[in-house]
């Protein structure tokens, strides 16, 4: 396993269209902040469409696959993570 790579879960552990937080992509597979930041409102609490999650605080939306905002109130994006598919392992690169 590659040293700037750290595995978050399995694939049986992440369904499609599911979300899981991680501390801290090939296929479909994204890896986004999970602080809001609006006001920091959980994002894996919130809802996922299509390529969107919305914060269930006050419904800023989120690109999953950039970071980006797409709806206000939240102008400023969240951090965006390579991922990686490695045997049964989903790889998540870590910030230096």
């Amino acid at each position: 396993m590659s040293e700037d790579f750290v595995k978050v879960a399995e694939l049986k552990d992440i369904g499609p269209s599911s979300m899981k937080a991680v501390e801290i992509g090939e296929g479909n597979y994204y890896a986004i902040g999970n602080v809001c930041t609006h006001v920091g409102g959980p994002l894996n609490e919130g809802t996922l469409e299509g390529f969107e999650v919305e914060c269930p605080w006050h419904g800023s939306k989120f690109d999953v696959r950039t970071g980006e905002p797409t709806k206000p109130p939240a102008r400023q994006a969240v951090s965006s993570y390579e991922v990686k598919i490695q045997d049964n392992d989903i790889l998540v690169r870590k910030h230096i």
